[in-house]
This record gives structure tokens, sequence and C-alpha cells, in this order.
């Protein structure tokens, strides 16, 4: 499997302003980061879609290595 691209070494903040589905980038290809552009067509990669909830405040993560998925899990400080 390739290795996705590192978008940033840290998470990105997110505050949830409605309950909604959001699709995370797990390539590191987007432009919007830490969502979801369709960067990734062609390859081997997909979003994860996850559920956020008003008011929720979230950690992304940004190097794409979190064994939490879309969320953040510290791994970007053994990178």
């Amino acid at each position: 499997m390739a290795e996705p691209k590192i978008a940033q070494k840290k998470p990105y903040h997110y505050t949830a302003t409605v309950d909604a589905k959001v699709a995370w980038c797990a390539c590191g290809l987007s432009a919007r980061q830490p969502f979801c552009d369709g960067a990734h067509k062609g390859g081997e990669f997909k979003p994860v879609i996850m559920d956020v909830t008003a008011g929720e405040a979230y950690k992304f993560c940004g190097c794409k290595n979190s064994a939490n998925g879309a969320l953040c899990d510290g791994a970007h400080k053994n990178l």
C-alpha cells in the first residue's frame, strides 16, 4: 500500500457548528485539509466518513499516520 502524504505534523483543530457527516482526507493530497476534496481519485486511498456533533471539538490527524483513524493519536511526535 502507498504511504499517505504528511499534510502537517500536528493535528487540525475543528469545532463543529452543526451535526454533520465529514469526509477526512486519508491521502494527504487534499487542498481542503483536513477534509477530502477528491484529490485521491485514481489512487488507493479513500476518505474516512465521520459524524461530528455541533459544539464538539475534534483534533483531526494531520500526519495521516494515526492508529486512531481520522482522529489524532500523537503519531506525529514520532515522525
